[in-house]
């Protein structure tokens, strides 16, 4: 039983490891991330991530250690409109504490720790001064000093970095052409970094597991649209609200993911990119379902989805000389870029109804609404092409059809030429919907 699990484990992953290998994803690494307790952890799993070819860039944050620091020196921090106000001996702190935390983060990243991901690994670990950075200057009559913005980013050398195979850490401090040192919000450098690398993915590791919804429910996705009426509704941690709003600047402007993960649980950076359900919550700029025209390069997807039901009797087989030759009246759901569903419509020469077919789901995916989705993209489809009605013939899943507005009919309803096909030792029951 282990050995199927592992097997399933490693099959559902093996898709996601194709699909990121190159790719360049930037990992939002908090302050409260280093000192939770869980940095050998996370930097096993980052360093997994390099290991399969992913271009990873680590941009570290340290709150808690400068709040520690200045508590030590007997310095009161002092923040407005949530940063901070870096005045010169807060800038001396902030320097240190980002120093202290930069050497932790390089350590943890450089263990080669027996029985482990990093056994035998050799990591090489690149920083330096990418960033440019300029003064907020007085905002609301308040002078923050020395806290800045990202003004340019060295793409071109984090780029020849990646390009080597080196893991690059960005401290959130940024210089000025004349000299100066500017302390940086960390979420702003990271989602400032992900939009100029055209990252494929920005990660934030959090406090919690991600967002929830209105009545407390953990939400595992959303789209930009979606998030940005959670941050209007103000539902949210302080924290999350923070994260989130970033995730939804960054795949507004063209990264296409952005996640929120936990980082106080063992291996939920793992989940989240390499599992279909994930960990944590995900934003997309667009919905992450979408039904679109099938071609000849979903043939297999397709045979893969209705092969078990045809085995069972459910559906007509089809072969795939068949499927090909029909492809353009299928239809096929992507969530996130994986099929998890087909359809079929066929229309008849002088008819104003609509055939419906070969409606199916994956096992996996069939309480998340998707066989309603392909249903209304079949209704809406046959309504452009005219159609007055819309019909199904079925042996077993009678039921599923009645609840969605079919009513019962007669085989004699039907196009004369789909009459003409119809398997009478088959028996296929008749349901028909008018549009």
């Amino acid at each position: 039983m282990l050995t199927q699990e592992f097997v399933f484990s490693f099959r559902e992953a093996a898709p996601y490891i194709n699909a990121f290998r190159g790719k360049t994803f930037v990992i939002a690494l908090s302050g409260e991330a280093v000192a939770g307790g869980n940095l050998a952890g996370l930097a096993q799993d980052i360093n997994l991530l390099v290991s399969l070819g992913v271009r990873v860039v680590v941009v570290h944050g340290g709150r808690p250690q400068i709040a520690a620091l200045l508590a030590r020196n007997g310095l009161m921090p002092r923040f407005h409109d949530g940063r901070r106000i870096t005045d010169a001996p807060t800038l001396e702190a902030v320097k240190q504490a980002q120093g202290m935390v930069r050497y932790e983060i390089e350590a943890a990243l450089s263990m080669g720790m027996p029985n482990s991901p990093m056994h035998n690994a050799h990591l090489r670990v690149s920083s330096g001064n990418v960033l440019t950075a300029r003064p907020l200057g007085v905002i609301d009559g308040v002078d923050y000093f020395y806290s800045g913005q990202v003004r340019r980013i060295d793409t071109e050398a984090i780029n020849q970095r990646l390009d080597t195979g080196e893991l690059v850490l960005i401290s959130p401090i940024g210089y000025s052409p004349t000299g100066e040192v500017f302390n940086l919000m960390m979420e702003e450098v990271a989602t400032q970094t992900a939009s100029a690398l055209r990252a494929e993915k920005l990660i934030f590791l959090i406090e919690s597991r991600g967002v929830t919804g209105a009545e407390g429910q953990f939400v595992s996705t959303l789209n930009a649209h979606q998030a940005e009426d959670l941050l209007a509704r103000n539902t949210q941690p302080v924290d999350v609200c923070a994260y989130l709003a970033c995730a939804v600047r960054a795949v507004r402007e063209g990264v296409p993911r952005a996640h929120l993960v936990s980082h106080r649980e063992d291996g939920a950076l793992l989940v989240e990119l390499f599992t279909s359900g994930g960990n944590g919550t995900m934003v997309s700029r667009d919905p992450l379902v979408k039904v679109r025209n099938a071609g000849i390069e979903d043939i297999g997807n397709i045979i893969a989805l209705i092969r078990p039901l045809e085995e069972q009797g459910v559906l007509v087989k089809r072969s795939r000389e068949h499927l090909e030759m029909e492809v353009d009246c299928y239809s096929v759901l992507e969530h996130d870029g994986k099929v998890y569903g087909c359809v079929a419509m066929h229309t008849f020469p002088g008819s104003d109804m609509a055939e419906l077919a070969c409606l199916v789901v994956s096992r996996d995916k069939r309480d998340a609404g998707f066989g309603e989705t392909l249903l209304h993209h079949v209704e809406q489809k046959a309504r452009l092409r005219g159609m007055h009605a819309l019909f199904v013939l079925t042996t077993q899943t009678a039921h599923w059809f009645v609840e969605r507005g079919f009513s019962p009919a007669d085989p004699s309803q039907l196009p004369p030429p789909r009459q003409r096909l119809y398997n009478t030792q088959r028996r296929s029951k008749v349901f028909i919907k008018p549009l």
